[in-house]
């Protein structure tokens, strides 16, 4: 049973978790999770969110330690994911007289996950921008839709200056295994938070107004130093900007040729002073992993086979996340068929490509990637100069659009391309050296 005091009236009161080995069923944690609860004593008490339903128990425990007899007035939920609002039901059967404090979108959910819950008059609807003060403590709520589901708000306590901030600024790990920050909060955050990067950027316009000394997550340890650290690193993660030069070589390989293939691009690579090459084998390395890196590095090389008529399945896999599998900063293109023939494109300056097995009319009217109708004999190959972000400030409204930084602004635009006949694949390398050469 572990407690800690965090600010001056602030109790941390979460829980380890050593048993889970796949977070979210997916994720390899080799040293666990921390699901984090707090409390703040005041003239009114509050208790900020639940965690997993394993550990109901022991966490009940840790905040009856800190309330010491007391009993609390407020449980504010800011976020309904199992692991943390697993517990709400339980806390309100132990503490029968306690006010629940959400906004709308969380008690619409409240109310499905908790069906035999009847809260009667023990709620409290919470606007975005509104204030609940418990006596020294004031706590304001700021809305932070798809960070990353879709009733996420976070809390900011102006007297302490801590931003209880849900997932937000979370990592994979337990609080009492020592390991590198950065590392784990991007897995983290690009594996569960990444496709939200525009809704991120929005909230963290209204951080930057916040004077924040404390950051409290609902997972990984309480951040009370360098705070401008972990805010740029999100804003790097969340802008889609590498961290680092270096180069991302994934590759799946059948019979080991591509394999093959891979260790002599990568010395090649490392013979011509490429500061940073890191490579994974899709098949047995972690996904996660890949996944993070392929967004800290500035380059990123895919070599694959094909399969049963499509990609390697975990080549399709760790591509398919991305946007059609949209590729930025692309100098040349080259499809070949098993002969070593066939196409290159080569731009005159970097281009945005993607290649699918359908049309866009077939993604236009498919609601599951499974209803998706394949091209048998042919590919849709998109060339484009540059795109415009994908995520609005919202996920519902007709007129939701990118960050202005991520639109396309109405003015001309003009790129030019070559497209070559490629015999195979050391003439595509020399053609493509050869365009990119002479611009």
């Amino acid at each position: 049973m572990v407690t800690m005091k965090v600010g001056n009236d602030i109790y941390y009161v979460g829980v380890n978790d050593h048993q889970v080995d796949l977070f979210e069923g997916q994720y390899d944690v080799p040293n666990g999770m921390s699901y984090n609860s707090y409390v703040i004593m005041d003239e009114k008490i509050a208790v900020m969110d639940t965690v997993d339903a394993h550990f109901a128990e022991e966490w009940l425990g840790n905040v009856a330690k800190v309330l010491n007899g007391a009993k609390p007035d407020y449980l504010v939920v800011q976020h309904m994911e199992p692991d943390h609002a697993a517990n709400i039901e339980n806390f309100v059967k132990a503490y029968p007289e306690v006010t629940v404090v959400a906004n709308t979108k969380t008690f619409t959910m409240m109310e499905n996950f908790f069906r035999n819950m009847d809260l009667g008059d023990r709620k409290l609807v919470v606007a975005n921008g509104e204030s609940l003060t418990l006596g020294k403590h004031v706590l304001t709520f700021v809305f932070a839709p798809m960070v990353h589901w879709p009733e996420v708000m976070v809390t900011y306590d102006s007297t302490d200056k801590v931003l209880f901030s849900a997932d937000g600024f979370g990592k994979f790990g337990a609080l009492d295994v020592e390991e590198d920050w950065d590392c784990e909060a991007r897995r983290y955050y690009i594996g569960i938070v990444g496709k939200y990067g525009a809704q991120v950027q929005r909230l963290l316009k209204v951080a930057a107004t916040l004077d924040i000394q404390i950051i409290c997550p609902l997972h990984g340890p309480v951040l009370t130093e360098n705070l401008g650290h972990y805010i740029s690193l999100y804003d790097t993660w969340s802008s889609y900007t590498p961290e680092e030069e270096g180069i991302v070589v994934a590759y799946t390989s059948v019979y080991g040729h591509t394999k093959e293939a891979v260790n002599q691009f990568v010395e090649k690579l490392k013979s011509k002073g490429c500061p940073k090459v890191v490579v994974y084998d899709l098949a047995r390395d972690d996904m996660s992993q890949a996944l993070s890196d392929a967004f800290r590095y500035s380059k990123l090389v895919l070599a694959t086979t094909t399969y049963n008529a499509s990609i390697y399945p975990f080549m399709h896999d760790y591509i398919t996340p991305q946007e059609n599998g949209n590729r930025c900063a692309v100098r040349w293109l080259t499809l070949t068929e098993g002969n070593g023939h066939g196409i290159q494109i080569a731009g005159d300056s970097p281009l945005s490509m993607s290649v699918w097995d359908c049309t866009q009319e077939a993604l236009d009217r498919a609601r599951h990637v499974t209803e998706v109708e394949r091209l048998p004999d042919a590919l849709t190959v998109n060339i484009d100069c540059v795109q415009a972000g994908v995520g609005g400030t919202d996920t519902w409204s007709l007129n939701a659009r990118p960050s202005e930084q991520y639109r396309l602004l109405a003015k001309r635009y003009a790129y030019k391309f070559t497209l070559l006949p490629c015999n195979n694949e050391s003439e595509a390398i020399r053609n493509g050296r050869r365009l990119c050469n002479k611009r």
